[in-house]
């Protein structure tokens, strides 16, 4: 464990910068670990070890960094246990692996645009007992760019050594971990850590969907930073929604409108954070480059994610989590070692949960950097890397299977959610003794005005 938390730490620190104070070194507990080839419980505990790590330092807390590495694994996969309602399915009734007449794909059709872009090439179909059929005709590679070209999101099985020497396999792995660029614009921070609360009044403006993205802003929530996470009007992730909106102000903008527009650069030029996850170009087709960017909020932490890289030849190529786990070989390493008739996964989606947290802790490093001199700065990540990191890790070593979730568990409180009360797993992590909570119940995306919780540092100080 101690070679992966030390990797994340060497990793996600900004070149040349110093600590002003001792970095403390976690503590990872428990034993066991999910069962994968991969050290996918080392890298939960270690990344969010990181997290915690640049937490401590920023806000100056003196004091232990703990993580439960049974509790890290279990919050990789859900937190929320509802009480008399559910969550719905997390897949549509299509999305999922396909045998092709040469391999194995994977069609990820949860969002009605994309399964509409692999119904074009592949016909509609009822089930997956349809598109099974549709899809045995062709030969993975030609479906894959069919669908792709279509608009739509697909990943054709590869292996280790394949996606090793593809040309994006070899422009990921030369790419940091996480690649950090200073900003030239300096304006002093608004805002300062806090003993009682290490982020409240924390400006953080939040443009991510699934997962990643999400997934570090609850984060920052947790330790009281005000998150407002904006939506288009005709966005939806019903089985992500009740898991990643704890502790946000969720609000919908349809930045096509001047109205709409206004207010959000109003909220920009407000924010101390901005995380986005949208394909590189995107923000920029609506006339809000990193340049401009940066005119509306001088000094502006802007830190986002893509899922297969920033350069090489699919740079901004639509993805997630599972389609990388297909392209990068991790599937087939798992279908290797269980030894099984098609794909095998990471037990959860550990690309991007850990990418979350080494995001969370991008923010805070480049925070720590803004209260030093008053520069801003971006920083950028991809599931694609993040998985290059893992495979770099070696494979697991033999672990006892993790002990079965108790009553003991679950945080005692509980949580009013817009479907019902629920309760959350206990945090697996401690900072200086204290574990993240969260002021707001999750709740339905646009519950929320368009508008900051908080006072401005300068205003409440």
């Amino acid at each position: 464990m101690p070679d992966l938390v030390d990797a994340l730490a060497a990793q996600t620190r900004l070149p040349g910068a110093g600590s002003t104070q001792r970095s403390p070194t976690p503590r990872i507990t428990g034993t066991g670990a999910l069962p994968s080839v991969f050290r996918v419980t080392e890298l939960a505990a270690a990344s969010i070890a990181t997290a915690g790590v640049a937490l401590a330092e920023v806000a100056g807390l003196d004091g232990e960094v703990a993580v439960d590495r049974r509790l890290a694994s279990a919050w990789f996969a859900t937190s929320l246990r509802p009480d008399g309602w559910h969550v719905p399915a997390p897949w549509d009734p299509v999305a999922g692996d396909y045998r092709t007449r040469d391999g194995w794909i994977r069609l990820h059709t949860n969002a009605p645009h994309h399964r509409a872009a692999a119904e074009r090439v592949l016909g509609a179909q009822a089930d997956r007992a349809g598109m099974a059929r549709a899809v045995a005709g062709w030969a993975k590679a030609e479906l894959e760019a069919a669908i792709l070209a279509e608009g739509g999101c697909a990943a054709e099985m590869r292996g280790l050594e394949e996606w090793a020497s593809h040309p994006q396999g070899r422009a990921v792995s030369a790419e940091p971990l996480v690649a950090f660029a200073p900003g030239s614009d300096r304006s002093a921070s608004r805002w300062r850590p806090r003993t009682e609360r290490p982020l409240a009044g924390l400006r953080v403006l939040d443009l991510t969907r699934v997962l990643a993205g999400p997934l570090a802003t609850r984060f920052l929530a947790g330790f009281g930073a005000d998150v407002l996470r904006i939506d288009s009007p005709d966005w939806d992730e019903p089985a992500l929604v009740p898991e990643m909106t704890l502790g946000k102000t969720c609000s919908r903008l349809d930045l096509r409108r001047a109205a709409d527009r206004a207010t959000f650069e109003a909220l920009l030029a407000g924010a101390d954070v901005l995380v986005h996850g949208y394909r590189p170009g995107a923000l920029d087709g609506l006339g809000y480059d990193a340049s401009a960017r940066r005119a509306l909020a001088p000094g502006l932490i802007d830190v986002s994610l893509d899922a297969y890289g920033w350069t090489g030849p699919w740079a901004g190529r639509r993805g997630f989590d599972s389609l990388v786990q297909m392209s990068c070989g991790l599937a087939q390493a798992g279908q290797a070692w269980r030894q099984a008739e098609g794909p095998v996964p990471l037990p959860v989606q550990a690309l991007d949960h850990a990418t979350g947290y080494l995001m969370a802790a991008s923010v805070l490093r480049l925070l720590a950097r803004r209260l030093s001199d008053g520069t801003g700065g971006q920083a950028r990540l991809s599931l694609a890397r993040t998985a290059a990191f893992l495979i770099a890790a070696g494979p697991a070593g033999p672990e006892p299977a993790l002990a079965p979730e108790t009553p003991e568990d679950r945080a005692p409180e509980v949580e009013p959610t817009s479907w019902g009360p629920a309760r959350r797993l206990r945090p697996p992590l401690t900072v200086a003794g204290a574990a993240p909570r969260w002021d707001r119940a999750a709740r339905n995306l646009g519950d929320d005005a368009p508008a900051w919780a908080s006072e401005p540092w300068s205003r409440v100080r």
